[in-house]
């Protein structure tokens, strides 16, 4: 009889969390299982922001996959997905195409620019280890060009981030911490340096509570943050951003360096085929499957789940996107078996959002935290993550110990 084949696509915390838990539910003649991802690393893209601010080395943030599948189960393959044909069940790429009996989508996030003008060609955004290395030393250009000129241009020094949810404050966050070091080092005068935040919304950081918000802006601004909240950004140029502040009043932010962290999408691939989408996430049944597609599993930042609770969708966490793996993996095994899948229901352990190496915000187990305490908190969810994928020897190789 022959095997099911199982496709994964993408190698995020989604799709890793999937193979490395149909490693654990499938035995090694239950099924073959390709993971196929664009680079033979993963990475945590919720690190992406301090090897972009240049508070963590870009090496800090990845990890060879092939350290935490296995082999004789699995099979990992280095290739770009081009095409994915649900009704055929192939997909294509760069390295051949590939059949299956079951397939996974977790390719991962795209940055939105929602089609403001010149923002695709001249703001820089955390995309991957990659663009965070490229925002790095662009910073680093610019103030060590400042440094070196004769007749200063002030803007090189001018920072603007665009977007004030998890993301952009994070980034906020070791930028503050980074910038002193950078003025220290290009001996540069601390006042020259301009680091803004524009944010479209009226609000930080939405839903968050409203006390820990307060926090984190009186942080931020007391390190040297402004925060323009209120205006659009409505064109980027190669001088920097103009921004909306009112009905008839627009401001001109002249910036050496522009920085999008103001929304994402899932693959464009998605939108290629007939399963319905919304900016190329999927509004995915209670099992994880794609509505109509029996056979499609979709998880991490491509899936799109309603809390109930609050009729908003669920943020495409790290969080989440693990526990759709293991999900996943479960409800797969359960088919291959002729057993029932079951309804996925996120177990939310609470959300932190850091403000540099030593100061945080979030809410774990129903408690509000902040500062030290909080930050602590923060390392410990990053550390219990890779303990998921990759066991104590991941942890100890990759983990963050400098917690007090």
């Amino acid at each position: 009889m022959k095997r099911p084949s199982i496709l994964v696509l993408g190698a995020g915390y989604g799709g890793l969390a999937t193979v490395v838990n149909l490693q654990k539910v499938l035995g090694t003649d239950a099924a073959d299982i390709t993971l196929i991802n664009k680079n033979e690393y993963h990475y945590e893209s919720t690190w992406l922001h301090e090897a972009a601010a240049g508070t963590m080395l870009p090496e800090q943030v990845r990890y060879d996959i092939k350290d935490v599948i296995d082999g004789v189960k699995v099979k990992f393959v280095q290739a770009t997905v081009e095409a994915i044909d649900v009704t055929g069940k192939k997909v294509s790429t760069d390295n051949g195409d590939f059949t299956y009996d079951y397939i996974v989508i977790a390719l991962g996030f795209e940055g939105e620019t929602f089609g403001i003008e010149g923002l695709d060609k001249y703001a820089l955004s955390i995309a991957n280890v990659t663009a965070a290395r490229y925002i790095r030393e662009h910073i680093e250009y610019q103030f060590a060009t400042w440094s070196s000129e004769e007749v200063k241009d002030d803007s090189r020094l001018t920072i603007v981030v665009g977007g004030a949810g998890f993301t952009g404050i994070e980034f906020l966050g070791e930028l503050a911490n980074r910038v002193p070091e950078l003025c220290k080092e290009f001996d540069v005068p601390r006042e020259k340096v301009r680091v803004v935040c524009v944010e479209a919304a009226p609000m930080v950081l939405p839903g968050f509570d409203p006390e820990l918000v307060n926090y984190a802006v009186g942080n931020l601004e007391a390190k040297g943050i402004e925060f323009s909240i209120g205006t659009p950004v409505v064109e980027a140029t190669p001088e920097g951003v103009n921004i909306k502040k009112g009905d008839d009043e627009f401001e001109f932010i002249k910036a050496g360096t522009v920085v999008w962290a103001a929304g994402v999408r899932g693959s464009k691939l998605i939108e290629s085929t007939p399963i319905e989408n919304m900016r190329a996430r999927v509004k995915v049944e209670k099992d994880l499957r794609a509505p109509g597609f029996e056979d499609v599993f979709i998880v991490g930042d491509c899936a799109l789940m309603i809390n109930e609770e609050t009729n908003r969708p669920f943020p495409p966490t790290a969080q989440i996107a693990m526990q759709q793996g293991e999900a996943a993996a479960k409800n797969i095994s359960a088919l291959i078996k002729g057993e029932e899948t079951h309804a996925f229901e996120p177990d939310l352990k609470g959300t932190v959002c850091s403000l540099g190496e030593d100061d945080a915000i979030g809410v774990v187990f129903g408690r509000k935290v902040t500062g030290k305490r909080a930050s602590f908190m923060k390392k410990m969810i990053d550390n219990r993550a890779l303990y998921m994928i990759g066991g104590p020897s991941l942890v100890m190789k990759k983990g963050k110990f400098n917690v007090l």
